[in-house]
């Protein structure tokens, strides 16, 4: 043992050596990453930066194709199938073989840390971003952050970045799906009939109320029982971020306690309330409606409450109203 001795301390040395040397890695997974912590771990061999910009902030693979954070890859979530069309309702969840073959194609597995980068421009591209996290946390894919303020952010803060496309190394991925993160229509009928759960609908007042519909919904108005959380209340126009935690919960504390479910139109919106109150406030049980009123109002016999009244319909036949 003597003589094994000093060559078991010169092997040990040299392992703690080989681990030293490696790059620092993502050990702590953090719902939002600032650039300041995307710029350190870029290099990470775990860390995948996922740009989604599409038609919905303006952008799209035009924009991605002239500037970009180095070795992002790039899927058009307006495009590349993150909403699909199911039973004739559009911007449905895939099917898992759908989302493990889009998923594993962009070089995504079980074990990668994903950053999903928006454009950064408006609220409604921070629901893109946050529709696209949830669907990879419903798939399994555990370590999922969005980068902070977006491609806007990154450029801003005089980031470098690249043109081109950043070619994806496909990976094997097999789907699980998380049950506990999503409701699907028959879920969103039972709680509309018991009260079980609070319905959180994300869209601005005036869908709510029944003043206007969204083009792919057939019905005016909300969900009886449920309660209207525009999701644009919890970000901030001015530096096109989330707004600070304090402010989020201010706003999440007048909401009942207990189990609750987000929709909007097509469950774009309601990503961001679903994030913001599940992952940013650590409330738990909360799922996301990902079918939403494009869903709910496919079937004429589901109910609908609204205030909406036949002026407002006389104003849509003369062209003044939705």
């Amino acid at each position: 043992m003597r003589v094994l001795a000093p060559a078991f301390r010169f092997l040990c040395l040299m392992m703690l050596l080989a681990v030293v040397a490696l790059p620092a890695r993502a050990e702590d997974v953090t719902p939002l990453v600032s650039t300041g912590w995307l710029k350190q771990h870029l290099q990470d061999p775990d860390v995948l930066v996922l740009d989604i910009r599409s038609a919905i902030d303006g952008g799209g693979a035009d924009a991605y194709q002239k500037a970009h954070i180095p070795g992002a890859v790039h899927s058009d979530y307006d495009k590349a199938g993150w909403r699909v069309t199911r039973g004739g309702v559009p911007f449905m969840l895939p099917t898992l073989p759908e989302l493990e073959k889009l998923i594993g194609e962009l070089g995504i597995d079980e074990d990668t840390h994903v950053v999903v980068v928006p454009a950064g421009v408006h609220y409604t591209d921070f629901g893109a971003a946050a529709r696209t996290y949830w669907t990879l946390k419903v798939t399994g894919v555990s370590k999922v952050s969005i980068l902070d303020g977006g491609d806007a952010a990154w450029s801003r803060d005089g980031n470098v970045t690249e043109s081109g496309p950043s070619k994806p190394s496909p990976k094997i991925f097999t789907a699980s799906l998380n049950k506990t993160l999503l409701a699907d229509v028959s879920e969103v009928q039972k709680i509309e009939q018991s009260g079980s759960a609070t319905l959180i609908d994300a869209r601005p007042a005036s869908f709510f109320a029944g003043k206007e519909r969204a083009p792919a919904a057939k019905g005016y108005g909300h969900i009886p029982g449920a309660v209207n959380v525009d999701s644009a209340t919890f970000y901030d126009s001015k530096t096109n971020r989330l707004k600070p935690a304090r402010e989020l919960a201010a706003i999440a504390a007048a909401l009942p306690n207990g189990p609750a479910v987000t929709y909007c139109n097509t469950g774009h919106w309601a990503a961001t309330d679903w994030f913001v109150l599940s992952e940013l406030l650590g409330r738990k049980n909360v799922r996301l409606y990902y079918g939403s009123m494009v869903d709910w109002t496919s079937d004429p016999n589901r109910p609908l409450a609204s205030a909406r009244t036949k002026w407002d319909d006389l104003k849509k036949t003369l062209g003044f109203g939705s």
